[in-house]
């Protein structure tokens, strides 16, 4: 089954339980994205889930799609409602990330080939913070996104994000493994 590019899934998040978590980690240094070339400005990441076994930064916040084995960070364990909302989804949860776009700063336009229901692997982004000057492009179309709402975005296809408003943009990022629950909530997103 064909998906749409977008959909708000039927899952909501509380607002203030997110930011609360968020404000926990405020000790936390945020890791600079490595992808360099994708950004102007300052997209970094703190780490919740990952790779097992990584300890380089780099290797903490990549997204690996050839890696088989998963663990939680120690900042994960210092978050229980972010812990809450992972147990939200009956799949396979691998890497889980906070990505933070800080004002005036921009993801140029790209692709993330591996993320693709019909590749078995999604990324679900659930908002924390945001702004209505926040611009998230999907295949050219804006996305608007709200604290709380979990979107699927088939991310494979050309996006690209802009921070042109005055607070940052914080994302819990969630990349899961696609199986029958996955494929369930997409259908019911999508009204089949």
């Amino acid at each position: 089954m064909v998906f749409p590019d977008r959909l708000q899934l039927p899952l909501s998040f509380d607002p203030v339980l997110l930011r609360r978590d968020l404000d926990t980690l405020s000790s936390i240094d945020w890791i600079s994205h490595f992808v360099t070339q994708n950004y102007e400005g300052d997209w970094s990441v703190i780490p919740l889930r990952g790779v097992a076994g990584a300890s380089h930064p780099v290797m903490m916040i990549y997204s690996d799609p050839t890696a088989t084995a998963f663990e939680d960070t120690l900042m994960l364990a210092a978050c229980g409602y972010f812990r809450e909302v992972l147990a939200a989804f009956a799949c396979e949860v691998q890497s889980v990330r906070l990505m933070r776009l800080t004002p005036g700063s921009v993801i140029k336009e790209h692709s993330d080939n591996d993320l693709d229901v019909a590749k078995g692997a999604v990324r679900i982004h659930i908002p924390i913070t945001t702004n209505p000057q926040v611009e998230f492009r999907l295949n050219g179309a804006r996305v608007v996104m709200a604290p709380g709402d979990a979107w699927y975005l088939r991310l494979s296809d050309p996006h690209s994000v802009a921070n042109r408003g005055a607070e940052d943009r914080v994302h819990l990022v969630l990349d899961a493994v696609v199986n029958d629950w996955v494929e369930r909530l997409l259908r019911d997103a999508v009204g089949y």
